[in-house]
């Protein structure tokens, strides 16, 4: 009699994927609509309904996401020690939801309107569930296959389509209502998608396949000053969100928590990596943070795309098609569009690479990401000084700019979830997970800080061509130098030392077994 209850289950697939995999893919891709959805509203809310002006807006908004990113380091955290993935997603959509639901309250706008603090208390429970669901759905798709298994990087970029399904669909859908109708409905259509993601998670269970549960059940049955623990923890989230509506409304002190909290965390891995695991483990913690460190500066530019790329798309784009003027925050859907045609492509070329032994690394794809993002701001650039003072900068450049940073953004974030969850032991993975978004936080907010800038002193379309120069012409010589030292990065992965965790569920193959131990990764093979 097999030792694995869930073997039958297991045995079942879609695609040669479990089906568990697209539990997730259907519960982030909705989650995801919901988010960009609202993300392609949010500049122009801020500004043309709360009547912020441009710098003010672009700070908070990049405050807003910078706390999105940071809080998956928390709700890692906690899900890693208390209360497992899955319980922690769940609470976290349902935070997600009321947030989403609340947006549609938009009152008369004004920043001295009272509903304007209904709307700091809804991105602050976005906020909240965004710490307890991002970081552990992901961390949920690598539970699902051995850590040697060679279809994991084709299972993160399936699972990557559909977050970018979700994206495309919530700009388009959620974009154009809100432009068009109302605030109230663009936010509403979002608030609609989180619902239909929590439902698809909650009646996908069976299909996880145990994966994400608690580490100690008992312990979260035991009372702590008369409260249950587990109920204790989600009451803390809830306090949690008084205290995050605080923050996104002094986006200053934001920014003193991520200085502050990301040199902690980094000594805090860095502690463990060097005095509590061995050589190689350590090694490859190092390696991790390498890439983490160097995702910050790629984030900070193609974050670009919800603040001020959005307004210079509004204002300073010939965006007429056939008579119809094309509302702004629907070409936040290109880049997720684009995925959704490249992925797949994208997927098969590296394992055409990899058989021959051609595949570049996992740092010089990190690299390759970062010339490609500023690439993409020079060839804007270029683009509308062909156009001319005083005319509208052509359409074409708008797709330019995001296939530029698209295929970057392919080269860089499915690799690096993948690479994240690969590299780090079990026992650390949430909280590596959590850290790559904090890295996500802090470009972010560094998004912010470059978004005010292209409204500043002066502004116009010759300041945000200034600022875009500048920031494109230092990424792509910040990619060639990580090109360069990615044999030195790669040499700290130990590749061909690598192995599954075993005994455990998610160190077994198909029919229950133990994977084989030391099992090279094809996606990383060298001659």
């Amino acid at each position: 009699m097999s030792l694995n209850p869930y073997a039958a289950e297991e045995k079942k697939t879609i695609l040669g994927h479990p089906r568990g995999l697209f539990v997730l893919f259907f519960a982030e891709m909705w989650e995801r609509f919901s988010y960009y959805g609202m993300r392609a509203l949010l500049i122009f809310y801020l500004v043309q309904h709360w009547m912020f002006s441009d710098q003010q807006a672009s700070v908070i908004y990049g405050a807003y996401t910078a706390l999105v990113y940071i809080a998956p380091v928390v709700g890692g955290y906690l899900a890693d020690r208390y209360l497992g993935q899955r319980k922690a997603v769940l609470f976290g959509a349902v935070l997600l939801t009321f947030g989403h639901f609340l947006m549609a309250f938009e009152g008369d706008g004004g920043q001295s309107a009272a509903e304007i603090n209904i709307f700091w208390l809804a991105l602050a429970f976005i906020i909240v569930g965004s710490g307890f669901l991002k970081a552990n759905i992901s961390v949920m798709v690598g539970q699902l296959y051995p850590r040697t298994d060679i279809r994991r990087d084709p299972a993160y970029t399936i699972f990557y389509m559909g977050i970018n399904l979700g994206a495309a669909l919530g700009s388009l859908i959620a974009g154009y209502l809100g432009q068009t109708y109302g605030w109230a409905y663009g936010f509403g259509a979002a608030g609609v998608g989180m619902l239909l993601g929590l439902v698809v998670f909650v009646l996908g269970k069976p299909l996880l396949m145990g994966r994400g549960e608690p580490r100690d059940p008992v312990r979260l049955t035991q009372p702590v000053m008369g409260v249950r623990f587990e109920w204790l923890l989600y009451v803390l989230g809830v306090l949690a969100v008084g205290v995050v509506w605080f923050l996104i409304q002094h986006q200053k002190m934001v920014g003193y928590l991520l200085g502050i909290s990301g040199a902690a965390l980094i000594a805090y891995v860095l502690f463990t990596a060097v005095f509590k695991l061995a050589r190689e483990e350590r090694d490859r913690i190092i390696a991790a943070l390498i890439l983490i460190v160097g995702s910050i500066l790629f984030w900070s530019l193609f974050e670009q795309a919800g603040a001020s790329l959005n307004l210079f798309t509004d204002r300073s784009v010939d965006r007429q098609v056939f008579g119809w003027e094309v509302p702004a925050s629907m070409f936040q859907s290109l880049n997720s569009i684009y995925i959704i045609l490249l992925a797949p492509l994208f997927a098969m070329l590296w394992l055409w690479l990899a058989k021959r032994g051609w595949e570049p690394s996992t740092p010089t794809k990190f690299g390759l990401a970062v010339v490609q993002v500023g690439l993409g701001f020079l060839v804007l650039v270029a683009g509308t000084a062909a156009a001319g003072a005083g005319n509208l900068t052509p359409m074409l450049f708008i797709f330019l700019i995001y296939l530029l940073h698209t295929t970057g953004e392919l080269c860089l974030s499915p690799v690096g979830l993948s690479a994240m969850n690969r590299l780090t032991p079990a026992h650390m993975a949430s909280l590596i997970m959590g850290t790559w978004f904090f890295a996500s936080a802090t470009g972010n907010f560094a998004a912010g800080l470059i978004s005010a800038a292209t409204g500043g002193e002066g502004g116009g379309v010759e300041r945000v061509m200034s600022v875009y120069s500048n920031v494109g012409w230092l990424a792509v010589g910040v990619g060639v130098l990580m090109i360069i030292v990615a044999p030195l990065i790669r040499r700290l992965m130990h590749l061909d030392t690598l192995k599954d965790d075993e005994p455990s569920l998610a160190g077994q193959n198909e029919i229950g077994e133990p994977a084989a131990a030391g099992t090279r990764l094809d996606n990383e093979r060298r001659p």
